[in-house]
Order: structure tokens, then C-alpha cells, then sequence
């Protein structure tokens, strides 16, 4: 399987994206939670820039014994990227859409060597 130079590890910190050009497609790379993500960066409800998009944590509502709304919280866990056209989350680690389960993001392999990142196509 081929490799594409995507950026050097240090111009991808925590938090840090990139993007780069395999082919036809523009792949996103992502650190994030220590770990690099890739994905298509076109989001499957209508082609938007994904990996471009706000990283938030998980929204939950809380909800108690008695069955009573709390309010809100983050899950510092669960980390989302949302896209920036519509809103479409989908969660980093899996790439799934937090909204539907059955609809997510084509995923690639990243990974660091010698201080630089490549992906796999």
C-alpha cells in the first residue's frame, strides 16, 4: 500500500490538522487525544470540508433516577468533529456520525516515522 507524506510530526501537534492530496481524494489528518486520525475530509451528508471542522467534546443530557432533566454536560471522553457546513458530529476515535450510527467517515491509516507523518492509500 502506498504512502503520502502528509506533514512533519512537530507542524502536527495535539489538537493540530493537516491535509493532504492522494489521488482524487483529500485526506485529513488530525492529533488528537494522542493519536492521529485520518478521514476523507468530505463529510457524507453533503460533501463538506469534515476535517476543517470544530473538535467539541461529546454533548450529554443528564437525566435523573426519577426521570427529570438535569441539564447538560461535556464527556471529556468522547471527543467529536463537527462539520462545518451543517454540523454533522461524527466521533474521532471511530469516525461514526454521533447521530446515526450507520453513517460515518472513510477512515485511513496515519502513521509517524522519523519524525514525519504519512498516510496510507
Amino acid at each position: 500500500m502506498p504512502e503520502v507524506f502528509v506533514t512533519t510530526s512537530d507542524q502536527l501537534p495535539e489538537g493540530g490538522r493537516a491535509t493532504v492530496r492522494a489521488g482524487k481524494h483529500e485526506i485529513g489528518v488530525i492529533r488528537a487525544k494522542g493519536k492521529l486520525h485520518a478521514f476523507l475530509n468530505l463529510c457524507p451528508h453533503q460533501g463538506g470540508p469534515v476535517c476543517a471542522g470544530l473538535m467539541i467534546h461529546k454533548v450529554e443530557e443528564i437525566i435523573a433516577e426519577d426521570h427529570t432533566y438535569q441539564g447538560m454536560r461535556f464527556n471529556e471522553d468522547v471527543l467529536h468533529i463537527v462539520c462545518p457546513w451543517h454540523g454533522w458530529e461524527f466521533d474521532i476515535e471511530t469516525g461514526k456520525c454521533a447521530g446515526d450510527g450507520a453513517v460515518g467517515l472513510r477512515r485511513f491509516t496515519a502513521v509517524e516515522r522519523d519524525a514525519n507523518v504519512y498516510v496510507i492509500v
